[in-house]
This record gives structure tokens, C-alpha cells and sequence, in this order.
């Protein structure tokens, strides 16, 4: 038998920053994958852990850099760690990082930004992936179920029909997803922190401002208009599941239903997805 790929790490290691600037505070708080590659075969093949790093071992290093650059943004961060690993093991020829962010947003008081206060965002995470050698990377950020919806100016129609079909058309209808998107970097922007909201606050905009054909064509036009906006990214993978809003049958109790009472569901639902490029 040959062992034809290997690879470990920790998943699942939780790491809150604080950073203080006098009495103002930032907070970043990360749940990190970190997976190594190199010199690691005799470990499964021959029962010989000599060049192991051991898993515990993963998860102290992440706290170390965590402590040694606090006020990194995530993309940054997760770069710190590879080289860390780099810097430390010889036998470590990859790292693949994977970092989602729990997002804190500044509690205001008074109509002011509380220094040290925050509220617990919780629409969507911020995510991270990074692939590393010690020749190169590959540096990719998203985010994963940011759930954002309109109550109109959206419709599904001219579809085709068979035997098989039961949904009506319709040019007036909710639409709703939660949204896990990834945009890949030909080079670090000037700022990652600037530059994701960008990318976020491009996308909804073309989700609001316009009338949606289908899922498929709101997911196009709004990852077409955040590559014109950001030119730094290559490409941009959208998944999007229909958050369903079916209308209530309100008849029988002889009431009209104008768009306006709906049944909330998820299951099943509709699965979209797409990458859309340069060029």
C-alpha cells in the first residue's frame, strides 16, 4: 500500500484579540483551521512521530503570533501564522489556514462610539483561506451566510414548463438568501478591511437598486460590479439558497393576500451558485 496524500493541523481554535490604543479598543476574534504538509509520511507509514509537530503545538502557535500582532486584520493574521510555521519547522512545506471571524461592532451611547463597548454581529461571518508554500501563496477572503433579502422588485417567470412544473410566474415576489461568497486576491489591496466592505457594500447595492430576473441574474451583475470596483480580486464564487417566502392562502377565512402574509421556509430550497472572472 502507498500513502498517496497527508496532511493535519487543529481546527477549531478560538482566539479573541484585543488591541488597546490608549482608551480606545479594537476586538478580532477568530475560529482558525490550521493544516500542515511536508515531511510528515513516516508518521502514518512507520510509527515514527520524530518530525511530528504535534496538534497541541498547532494551537500555541496561533496564540503566540495572536499575541504578537494584535492588531492585525485576518488576512494579515493568517499570513503571520503560515511564516510562523515556516520560520520555526523545516519539515513544514505547506499550510493551509482557513479563519472565520465572529464579528464585534462598537456599542454607541449617547449617539457616540463606546470606546470599549461592542454588540455581537450576527449576519455572516468573515472568512479567510489561504494556501502557502514556501515559494508562494494564494490569498482568498469572503464571507459565509450573510443572509440579506427585498420585498419586491424581484420575480421568476418565462421559465420552461412540463408535466413536472407546479410554481406559478410571477414578477412580484420577496427573494432572500444567505449568501457565502469568496474572492480571490492577484495582490494584497491597500487595506483588506476597505476593501472586503467594498466589495460587500458594491454587491448590495446592485441587489437593492435593481430589479431581479432570477437569483442567477442578481448574483451575475452584482459580482460583475464588485471586480469593475475592486481591481485587485480575479474572481468572485457566489453560493446563494433560496430563503423561501411562500404566500399564505388566506381565502378560506375570506381574506385577500396582497403580498403580504407569508410562510417562512428553508427546506427545500433552491441552491445557486456561480464564478465570475475577468475577461
Amino acid at each position: 500500500m502507498k500513502l498517496t496524500r497527508h496532511t493535519y493541523g487543529k481546527d477549531r481554535v478560538r482566539v479573541m484579540r484585543i488591541h488597546r490604543d490608549g482608551d480606545r479598543h479594537e476586538v478580532r476574534e477568530l475560529t482558525v483551521q490550521a493544516m500542515l504538509t511536508g515531511d510528515f509520511s513516516r508518521i502514518f507509514t512507520h510509527a515514527d512521530n520524530s518530525s511530528a509537530v504535534s496538534t497541541d503545538t498547532v494551537k500555541n502557535v496561533i496564540n503566540v503570533v495572536a499575541r504578537e500582532n494584535l492588531a492585525l486584520d485576518s488576512e494579515p493574521f493568517c499570513n503571520a501564522v503560515a511564516r510562523k510555521f515556516f520560520e520555526t519547522y523545516p519539515q513544514v512545506t505547506g499550510v493551509s489556514i482557513h479563519a472565520l471571524e465572529t464579528r464585534w461592532v462598537r456599542l454607541s451611547v449617547e449617539g457616540k462610539p463606546h470606546a470599549h463597548s461592542f454588540l455581537l454581529d450576527n449576519n455572516g461571518k468573515g472568512a479567510v483561506w489561504l494556501e502557502a508554500t514556501r515559494q508562494s501563496e494564494a490569498m482568498t477572503s469572503g464571507v459565509a451566510g450573510f443572509t440579506f433579502m427585498k420585498t419586491t422588485n424581484s420575480g421568476w417567470d418565462k421559465y420552461e414548463k412540463d408535466k413536472y412544473t407546479t410554481i406559478l410566474e410571477t414578477r412580484d415576489r420577496m427573494c432572500a438568501t444567505s449568501l457565502d461568497a469568496s474572492w480571490r486576491w492577484s495582490k494584497a489591496p491597500n487595506d483588506y478591511a476597505s476593501a472586503n466592505a467594498k466589495i460587500m457594500t458594491t454587491m448590495l447595492d446592485v441587489f437593492a437598486s435593481t430589479y431581479s430576473e432570477s437569483v442567477q441574474d442578481s448574483l451575475f451583475r452584482m459580482a460583475s460590479a464588485a471586480l469593475e470596483a475592486v481591481p485587485e480580486v480575479i474572481d468572485i464564487s457566489l453560493a446563494a439558497p433560496n430563503k423561501h417566502y411562500l404566500l399564505i392562502n388566506l381565502d378560506p377565512f375570506k381574506l385577500d393576500n396582497n403580498n403580504q402574509i407569508f410562510l417562512p421556509t428553508d427546506e427545500p430550497h433552491g441552491q445557486i451558485g456561480c464564478r465570475v472572472g475577468r475577461g
